[in-house]
C-alpha cells in the first residue's frame, strides 16, 4: 500500500479518536509526521492548522450536550492564549525539539492507558491562582511544541477534580482551540511552512473529527481504539527520543 494512503487512513483515525474525548489531536498528527521523517518546521504550524479544524468540532458537539462550564474555561484561557503566543515565537532546536516531542508523547499514551474511566463523585471549586498557573504554563509549551494543550490539561483537571469526563472534553476543546490560534498567530511573525497536501490534510482530519466528536457525545466505547493509538504514539515516542 502507497505511504502516503496508509498516513491519511492514520490521520482520520488520529483525528477520530482524539475528537471523541474533546481533544484536536495535535500530540497525534505530530506523531505521524515524526514517523513518516516530517520536518519540525512543517511539523508545528500543520498539527496546529488541524487542530483548528478538529477542536472546534469537537467542542461544538460537546457544547449542545451542555457540559462546557465557561467558569472553568475563561482564567485557564486568561493566561493560556497570550502564553501561546509567545510560545509560538520561540524557535527550538530541531533535535531538542524531537526530544521534547518524545517526551511530551508519554503523556497522551498515559491519558489513553491510564485515565480513561476516571469517575469524578464530587467536584471541586478551583482556585483563580491555580488556574492562572495551570493555563499559562500549558499555553507556552503549547506554542513551543505545537500543540493545542488539551492532552495535558484534561488529566489535571480531572485529577483536580474541577470537572467530570464530560466537561473536560467541552472545555479541552475550546482551550485547544483558542492556543492554536494564539500559538500559529506567534508563529505567522516568523513565517510558516506547510505541506502542498495540506488540503487533503485538513479535509480528512475534519472528516475524523466530525466523526469523533459525533460518538464521543453519544458515549461511544472506544477502548481497542485508544490501545491502537496508545502504540502508535509509542512508536513515535521511542523514534524521537532514542
Amino acid at each position: 500500500m502507497d505511504m502516503l494512503i496508509v498516513f491519511y487512513l492514520l490521520l482520520f483515525f488520529v483525528a477520530f479518536l482524539y475528537a471523541s474525548v474533546g481533544h484536536g489531536g495535535a500530540s497525534g498528527y505530530l506523531a505521524l509526521m515524526a514517523l513518516f521523517n516530517v520536518a519540525p518546521d512543517v511539523m508545528k504550524p500543520t498539527a496546529l492548522l488541524l487542530n483548528l479544524f478538529v477542536a472546534g468540532t469537537s467542542f461544538i458537539q460537546f457544547y449542545r450536550g451542555r457540559h462546557f462550564l465557561w467558569k472553568i474555561f475563561l482564567p485557564l484561557a486568561l493566561a493560556s492564549v497570550p502564553m501561546a503566543f509567545l510560545g509560538g515565537l520561540i524557535t527550538v532546536d530541531a533535535v531538542i525539539y524531537k526530544k521534547m516531542l518524545g517526551l511530551l508523547l508519554l503523556i497522551p499514551i498515559a491519558r489513553f492507558l491510564f485515565f480513561r474511566n476516571i469517575s469524578v463523585n464530587q467536584l471541586k471549586k478551583p482556585g483563580m491562582g491555580l488556574s492562572l498557573l495551570i493555563g499559562g504554563s500549558i499555553g507556552l509549551l503549547s506554542g513551543m511544541i505545537g500543540i493545542g494543550g488539551g492532552i495535558l490539561l484534561s488529566p489535571i483537571i480531572l485529577l483536580l477534580k474541577w470537572t467530570d469526563q464530560k466537561q473536560t472534553a467541552a472545555i479541552s476543546a475550546l482551550f485547544i482551540f483558542v492556543n492554536s490560534l494564539s500559538g500559529l498567530g506567534g508563529q505567522f511573525t516568523k513565517g510558516i511552512h506547510f505541506s502542498p497536501d495540506m488540503v487533503a490534510y485538513v479535509a480528512i482530519a475534519f472528516a475524523g473529527g466530525l466523526g469523533g466528536a459525533y460518538f464521543g457525545a453519544l458515549r461511544f466505547r472506544q477502548d481497542v481504539l485508544k490501545y491502537l493509538l496508545a502504540f502508535v504514539l509509542m512508536m513515535a515516542s521511542y523514534k524521537l527520543l532514542l
